[in-house]
């Protein structure tokens, strides 16, 4: 079998399946009940100041009226006390040795921040994660998302822990900021160790009808809350992706943001991440998901001939690259397999009304067809198909050389128009 433990900023687990800072990590009883189903790793709900949170907390965005792709939460920090928390995390590192267990932690001036971490330390804590990403009811009191916006505090008070902390320290981004980039410097330039990403984007997921309230619906007033969920997988593989590509950046990712397969923590462990955290999938279907994420991950190494994760974490980073770098002159086309094509016709009317106008039908067919010289392979047919593999996109040679935009504009390298869309 290969090894699929994990070492993510000097913090060692089992395996790379953490749960993240959110409600399936409120209890010991909970994170316990996680390491027993084979989680290897788990980041403590938010230690801070407690809070009175609300009801109610959830709202969602379902797919086909049951599915949630879209989950929005506007729950804040923890409502227990420090002692508690501290309390049931020298328990379960004292059952679960060889887990991760990170205590992440919000608090407001430098002595709360010091004395929270030594605290943390005491009671066994393997590492800490600063949470500066929270983007709702926290923000408002200077915490939060509102560190995470600002390099400069994001860096003072990542020191403040750094230069006391005998663990490593992480520090959880925002994705709630134009770039990314800055911010993770920020950290660096603090002293962290690692950083996590993304926390929740700010949203409001809905609003209710009838009442005319955003919903979750508080009484009948409601608010922005944080938005996650497989919706934010895109931008979370985006910003780990930057950060992953940048010279200047250079430490350990532990990857967030819309996990809910072994196929989702490939794509994150390939763009750089050592470890990944899940949260939402967890609440939306139970701890027992890490069970398929396991068996995919194993599987899918063993037939990539990887016998350890250390072996492809970030090898899709140098493919990564700017607009500018990529191949202008590289050219599919859509390709209908007619055997297994059933008609529908779906694809002919969103490349009609939605692409290029490069299928067509015959009179005496319901099969459509592809017209080659007018189809820019932009993929919308293949997507909106519902027969698995009936259409598909096949390279073409249009005898032109490799060449990208920038090197277009900087050499006068030729580029090959794209067929009728340009006449």
């Amino acid at each position: 079998m290969p090894d699929i433990s994990c070492n993510c900023a000097g913090i060692t687990a089992p395996n790379p399946f953490w749960l993240a800072s959110a409600p399936p990590t409120n209890t010991g009883d909970q994170i316990m009940r996680a390491f027993d189903l084979g989680w290897g790793g788990a980041v403590w709900k938010t230690l801070g100041d407690p809070v009175q949170n609300v009801s109610s907390r959830f709202g969602a965005i379902n797919h086909n009226g049951t599915r949630a792709i879209g989950f929005n939460n506007i729950e804040l920090i923890t409502d227990r006390p420090l002692e508690t928390n501290l309390r049931e995390i020298r328990e379960v590192k004292r059952l679960y040795p060889k887990h991760a267990v990170v205590a992440s932690l919000m608090f407001g001036g430098r002595d709360e921040w010091i004395d929270a971490v030594k605290r943390c330390e005491d009671a066994g804590a393997d590492g800490l994660e600063l949470n500066f990403g929270c983007p709702h009811g926290m923000c408002e009191r200077g915490m939060g998302s509102a560190v995470g916006q600002e390099p400069k505090i994001n860096e003072e008070i990542t020191r403040w822990v750094a230069d006391v902390a005998s663990i490593p320290v992480l520090i959880k981004l925002t994705p709630n900021v134009g770039d990314i980039l800055p911010h993770g410097l920020a950290s660096q330039r603090g002293g962290a160790d690692g950083v996590a990403l993304i926390n929740t984007v700010k949203s409001i997921i809905g609003v209710d009808l009838d009442r005319f309230v955003p919903v979750p619906r508080v009484g009948n007033k409601g608010s922005n809350g944080g938005y996650c969920g497989a919706a934010v997988r895109p931008i979370a593989l985006h910003m780990v992706a930057q950060l992953a590509r940048s010279k200047e950046f250079n430490l350990p990712i532990s990857g967030i943001g819309g996990i809910s397969d072994w196929r989702h923590v490939v794509e994150f462990l390939l763009l750089g991440s050592t470890s990944i955290q899940v949260a939402t999938a967890a609440m939306l279907q139970g701890f027992r998901i890490v069970e398929d994420m396991e068996s995919g991950l194993q599987s899918w190494m063993r037939s990539h001939g990887f016998e350890k994760l250390d072996d492809f974490v970030g090898l899709a980073v140098p493919n990564y690259s700017e607009w500018g770098d990529l191949d202008i002159n590289y050219e599919v086309v859509a390709d209908i397999d007619r055997d297994k094509c059933i008609g529908c016709q779906v694809c002919y009317v969103a490349c009609r009304d939605g692409g290029h106008d490069c299928i067509t039908l015959k009179s005496d067919s319901r099969i459509p067809e592809v017209d080659e010289k007018e189809c820019v392979g932009c993929n919308l047919c293949s997507h909106v198909c519902p027969v698995i593999d009936c259409i598909t996109m096949k390279e073409v040679d249009n005898g032109f050389a490799p060449a990208s935009w920038n090197e277009h504009l900087t050499k006068g390298t030729p580029i090959v128009p794209k067929k009728g869309v340009h006449e």
